[in-house]
């Protein structure tokens, strides 16, 4: 099937995947997975810790911090994701042999990503919006890796139910609104919402 639709495609792996067995986190992974998309067209794992996934570039950024949150907070697992936008000139039956220039980019990228202490890095083609906003994502990471196993839990549920309460996401956590508020702040949740905010209002209308 030929098209030339603007997407991300996400190029990723489980860092340290090996310390801990597979049997314990690639279910609720693949389950996770699942939410975005049809396994291996949308999504596939591959090489028993790489992934990769497609999706609408809007969702790319959300995506890609939600999951690194799930990992670490479910599993003290930390993910390396490279993010490419362009297009997609072939879509196979199967991700991993689709292709166009979003799926150049996110496997260039992440080739330069392995290289650094980065744990995410994006590239759409135009050099200034992807340096700027890689020099966010460069000292955002910074805070991302240091996440404790609930400051993550606390990220990744409140990417997953954006328009919830802190006393809801209290309730599910089964904890105190009060904790949920000093887990939030420990973990600098703002700084999350201020990086997809301007990913969304600034990065992606720049590229356009």
């Amino acid at each position: 099937m030929e098209s030339a639709d603007r997407i991300a495609v996400i190029t990723a792996d489980i860092i340290d995947s090996g310390n801990h067995p597979v049997s314990e986190w690639m279910p609720a992974l693949k389950a996770f997975l699942n939410g975005w998309g049809s396994e291996t067209r949308d999504w596939d794992v591959y090489r028993g810790d790489e992934l990769q996934i497609r999706m609408p570039q809007s969702a790319s950024m959300d995506f890609t911090i939600e999951l690194k949150a799930f990992l670490m907070a479910q599993f003290d697992l930390d993910l390396r994701a490279a993010i490419g936008l362009g297009r997609e000139e072939f879509r196979a039956d199967k991700v991993s042999q689709s292709n166009g220039s979003a799926y150049r980019r996110s496997g260039e990228v992440f080739e330069v990503l392995r290289k650094q202490k980065s744990t995410i890095l994006i590239s759409s083609g135009h050099r200034t919006a992807d340096r700027s906003l890689n020099l966010l994502l460069k000292m955002e990471s910074h805070i991302m890796n240091q996440w404790s196993r609930v400051s993550a839990e606390s990220v990744w549920f409140a990417l997953s139910k954006p328009e919830a309460s802190q006393q809801e996401l209290a309730d599910a956590l089964g904890i105190r609104q009060s904790a949920v508020s000093q887990r939030q702040t420990r973990a600098r949740l703002d700084l999350v919402w201020d990086l997809l905010a301007y990913f969304r209002e600034v990065y992606l209308i720049s590229i356009t």
